[in-house]
């Protein structure tokens, strides 16, 4: 499922989009209007995605479709990522640290 999302957030707009239902819930018309070079046709697309993605929440309300953010699937991404990358940093940490001391 982590694959997943890291496709789904790898596009810009799909990230911008999570930035706005992180902020408060919204229809799909509102978040199409903070993109005036995308139709709201490719807006529906890329909630599709970050809906597969878990990344998001679809509220019905009326004929109305809401989205929000979904907080814990965020919270489990940021911590993949926490771990991805700080093991990086500290095998790099090590890394140098022994190209130091071999060069002394």
């Amino acid at each position: 499922m982590m694959d997943i999302a890291l496709k789904a957030i790898a596009d810009p707009r799909r990230r911008e989009i999570l930035r706005l239902v992180s902020l408060s819930e919204l229809p799909a018309t509102d978040i199409a209007s903070h993109f005036s070079d995308v139709s709201r046709s490719a807006i529906s697309q890329h909630l599709g995605v970050l809906r597969s993605a878990n990344l998001v929440r679809e509220r019905r309300d009326g004929n109305r479709r809401l989205y929000r953010v979904n907080d814990e699937e965020m919270a489990r991404l940021r911590i993949f990522l926490d771990q991805y990358w700080s093991g990086g940093l500290d095998r790099l940490k090590t890394a140098a640290e022994a190209a130091e001391k071999r060069k002394k």
